[in-house]
C-alpha cells in the first residue's frame, strides 16, 4: 500500500462523499464525481480487455474535454501511465510518439489519425458493462508528458512519481477541496495538466476550456466565481490587451491564486497583473517537465526581487560558466540543477539522454542568482544570439516587442550575417496593422542599440500556441531554407 493514498482512491472517496457535485466541465458537458469514477472504471476495464497492462503506457490524443479526464483516471485505475499528445499533430508525429511510448492503443475520436487501434473514451467506457470499483493499484508514473525540445525529436519525459497524491504537491499549489479552477491550456502539455489533474486530486471542481480566448477566460471565472487560475505568459499578455471595457466589466474578484509558468514573464507584465489583481493573488513557478528542481516566487516577493523566478522549493540548483565554475553572484552562466540529496530520480527520458555536468543537470537554460539566492533566468543557450561578440536573448527583446498594443505573439531568432556573425530577426503577429519602422522606434526606447532586430518580418498566424510555447529552432531552420523569407 501507498504511505499517501493513491489518486484512483482519492477519486473514489469524492465519489462517495460527494456524488453529485461536479467534478469537471469542459464547455459542453459536466460531470459529477460519481459519474467520472464509474466512467473511468469501465474505461480501465476496456483497457485491460486491449491487453493494457500495469505500467504500460496509453498515448492519449488529449483534447480539453471530459472525455481526456476519463481516460487518464482510468489509466490509473488499472496501474498504466497516461501519455497525452497534441491531437492536432500529424499522423507521423503521433505514432512517433506512440512508438516511443510502446503504446498498443491510441484514445482519440475519428479525425485523429493513426495505424494503432483508436478509441475514444466513451466509447471504452460503453463497450464495459462493469461499473464497479477496481483494485486499488498506483500506477509507478503518473504522466508521461512529451518535449520536443531544441532538435524538434520527439522524446518522452516519464515522471519519477507514482500516481499518489504525493505527486500532485497541493501545498506548493496552493489549492483545496474549495478551489474552482480555471485550466484554458492544452492538457498535452505539462503546465495544464499538472493544474487540472492536481485540482481533481484536492477534490476541487476543474472548468476546462476547450481553447484559449482572452475574453472567454474572463467570463469563465467570472461565471463561475472560479478561485484558481492557471496561465502562461502569452495568455497574460492577451488579456492585458484586452479594451478596458471588457477586461473591467467581469468580475473576478473571486481569485485565490493566479499560477503563471512555462515561458519567462516580462517585468511590465507581471507589474500589470500584480497592480490588477493583487501581490498576494500572483505566483510564478519555474521548472522543467523533469522537476529536478523547482522554483517559486509570490507577487510580494517579486516586487522585491524585480524580474526573479524565485528560490528552490525543490531540489538543489547552481549556476556554472563555460568553464566549469560556480559563477558569481550577478554573473551568467548555464543553470544546473538537481534533486535534493537521496531523493529518488523525478524522471525518467525515453528517446533521449539529459545533459549533465557531475551529476548535475541542464535544460539548457541560462540564468544568474542575486546576494539573496533568488534565480533570474536570461534565456536558453541554444537561442542566445552572438551579435559581433555580444550576447542578445531572445525573450528580452520579445518582452519589449510585446509591450506594444499591435504585437499579439513574436518570436526572435538569429540568422546569419556576413558581418556581425548573426543577426536579431523578429517575427510578428500583429493585432493591427504596424510597420517595421514603428516597431524599431518602439524598441529603440527599450532596448541597446546592438539588441534591435536588423530585419522584421510579419507572420499571418500565432507564433505561440495556447501553452506559449515558440519553436525558435523550427522558425529558425525554416528561414535558413527558405532565405527569401527573411
Amino acid at each position: 500500500m501507498s504511505p499517501t493514498p493513491s489518486l484512483v482512491l482519492s477519486l473514489a472517496r469524492q465519489a462517495r462523499e460527494h456524488p453529485d457535485r461536479n467534478a469537471v466541465t469542459d464547455g459542453t458537458s459536466a460531470l459529477s464525481w460519481v459519474e467520472l469514477d464509474r466512467l473511468a472504471n469501465r474505461a480501465g476495464r476496456a483497457l485491460a480487455a486491449q491487453g493494457v497492462r500495469f505500467g504500460d503506457m496509453v498515448t492519449i490524443a488529449a483534447t480539453n474535454t471530459a472525455d481526456t479526464v476519463i481516460a487518464v483516471y482510468a489509466c490509473w485505475k488499472i496501474g498504466c501511465i497516461p501519455q497525452p499528445v497534441c491531437p492536432a499533430a500529424p499522423q507521423r508525429e503521433i505514432d512517433r510518439v506512440a512508438d516511443l511510448a510502446q503504446s498498443r492503443l491510441l484514445v482519440g475520436d475519428a479525425s485523429i489519425l493513426t495505424t494503432r487501434p483508436r478509441f475514444t473514451a466513451r466509447e471504452m467506457a460503453a463497450s464495459a458493462e462493469d461499473d464497479t470499483p477496481l483494485p486499488d493499484v498506483v500506477s509507478p508514473s503518473w504522466k508521461a508528458l512529451t518535449s520536443g525540445g531544441s532538435t524538434g525529436l520527439p522524446k518522452l519525459i516519464v515522471s519519477g512519481d507514482p500516481a499518489t497524491q504525493q505527486a500532485t504537491n497541493h501545498r506548493l499549489a496552493r489549492r483545496d477541496a474549495d478551489d474552482i479552477a480555471v485550466v484554458p491550456g492544452p492538457l498535452y502539455h505539462n503546465g495544464p495538466f499538472i493544474s487540472a489533474f492536481g485540482a481533481l486530486a484536492a477534490g476541487a471542481r476543474v472548468v476546462l476550456l476547450p481553447r484559449f480566448d482572452a475574453a472567454r477566460v474572463l467570463a469563465t471565472v467570472a461565471a463561475a466565481k472560479a478561485t484558481w487560475l492557471y496561465l502562461v505568459p502569452t495568455m497574460m499578455s492577451r488579456i492585458s490587451k484586452l479594451p478596458a471595457a471588457i477586461r473591467e466589466g467581469y468580475d473576478v474578484s473571486s481569485l485565490r491564486t493566479v499560477w503563471h509558468f512555462a515561458a519567462p514573464c516580462p517585468q511590465w507584465l507581471k507589474q500589470q497583473w500584480i497592480d490588477w489583481l493583487g501581490p498576494d493573488v500572483i505566483w510564478e513557478l519555474y521548472a522543467g517537465t523533469e522537476a529536478q528542481a523547482i522554483t517559486v516566487i509570490s507577487g510580494r516577493e517579486w516586487l522585491a526581487h524585480r524580474g526573479s523566478v524565485g528560490k528552490p522549493f525543490k531540489g538543489e540548483i547552481r549556476i556554472l560558466t563555460e568553464t566549469g565554475r560556480e559563477a558569481e553572484t550577478g554573473e551568467i552562466g548555464e543553470v544546473f540543477m538537481r534533486g535534493s540529496p537521496g531523493a529518488a530520480p523525478s524522471y525518467r527520458y525515453v528517446g533521449a539522454l539529459p545533459k549533465t555536468r557531475g551529476g548535475w543537470e541542464s535544460l539548457g537554460d541560462m540564468g544568474w542568482r542575486d546576494r539573496d539566492g533568488y534565480l533570474y533566468l536570461a534565456d536558453r543557450e541554444a537561442d542566445m544570439i552572438l551579435v559581433g561578440g555580444a550576447n542578445v536573448y531572445p525573450a528580452e527583446v520579445e518582452g519589449a516587442l510585446e509591450e506594444h498594443p499591435a504585437v499579439a505573439s513574436c518570436a526572435v531568432i538569429g540568422l546569419p550575417d556576413d558581418d556581425l556573425g548573426s543577426r536579431v530577426h523578429a517575427i510578428i503577429h500583429r493585432n493591427f496593422e504596424i510597420t517595421a519602422e514603428e516597431v524599431l522606434s518602439h524598441l529603440s526606447a527599450r532596448l541597446a542599440r546592438y539588441k534591435l532586430p536588423r530585419t522584421v518580418e510579419f507572420a499571418p498566424v500565432p507564433l505561440r500556441d495556447d501553452a506559449g510555447k515558440v519553436r525558435r529552432f523550427a522558425l529558425r531552420q525554416e528561414r535558413l531554407l527558405q532565405p527569401g523569407r527573411a
